[in-house]
């Protein structure tokens, strides 16, 4: 269900009657009804509305208020898996900058105005290239033109190799798993890595124009570009910036609330 369409819809449909009712409609049951009291007793009653009429008048500026801030401003989101970890985990609830990278049509998602373009180290969300009614979020590694190779577990950009630093076992919290402070772009974060999983080779590759790499900060538990591609500039929905709540199933959680590095 496409629900920034959904919206688009509803705001369209309200906004028209609120319009209809307000330039022809409501003028007219006010006529009829001033023609009833010259010999009835309706005299001094006020004019009902339509049911439709009331409905509209009543959703259209919550609705028009939601599209614009889901539209231009900011986007709930839920981590529905673990290729993040440990940035974002599953049950994490996201708020997305949908200005960041500049201001988009809703529903169709066009790009009309440009402020800013993705950055290395950027955790985005985008709209998956093989089903775009599915939004993913990873971390941006590669931006138009860069050459990207990840072999032996170590990431290369231009060239060069991405910094990290050994923090040693991720214990209980990622069994198996080794922990890295890795260094790409303005940001510094957390990676995991199985050294008992060999993962995907990739030899150097150029990012076309108009084009993103990304990779999920669970390196050897992700499904990212390095399996299916490209992210399209025009898949972009926004950057994501913080935590507000966690929820797995039990009571919501406030205190994991914290800005996305």
């Amino acid at each position: 269900m496409d629900f920034a369409l959904l919206l688009v819809i509803a705001v369209a449909v309200t906004g028209a009657i609120t319009l209809l009712d307000t330039l022809w409609w409501r003028p007219a049951r006010k006529a009829r009804a001033a023609a009833e009291a010259g010999h009835s007793d309706v005299a001094g009653k006020s004019v009902r509305e339509p049911w439709p009429v009331d409905y509209a008048r009543s959703f259209f500026p919550v609705l028009l208020i939601v599209l614009v801030v889901r539209s231009f401003i900011v986007e709930p989101f839920q981590i529905p898996s673990g290729s993040m970890r440990p940035t974002l985990e599953v049950g994490d609830f996201i708020l997305v900058n949908k200005f960041a990278y500049g201001l988009r049509l809703p529903a169709v998602n066009t790009r009309v105005l440009e402020v800013n373009d993705p950055e290395r180290g950027d955790v985005m969300v985008f709209r998956f290239p093989g089903d775009p009614s599915i939004n993913y979020i990873k971390r941006v590694v590669g931006l138009p033109g860069d050459l990207v190779r990840y072999e032996d577990k170590q990431l290369y950009v231009n060239g060069e190799p991405v910094a990290k630093r050994a923090l040693g076992d991720a214990g209980n919290e990622a069994p198996g798993e080794l922990a890295f402070e890795e260094l790409l772009g303005e940001s510094t974060h957390l990676i995991y890595n199985n050294p008992q999983d060999p993962g995907p080779q990739i030899r150097e590759i150029e990012v076309p124009e108009g084009m993103y790499f990304t990779m999920g900060d669970n390196r050897d538990h992700s499904n990212d570009s390095r399996y299916w591609g490209f992210v399209p500039e025009d898949n972009i929905v926004g950057k994501a910036f913080a935590v507000w709540m966690h929820w797995d199933g039990g009571l919501p959680s406030f205190s994991s609330a914290r800005g996305i590095q």
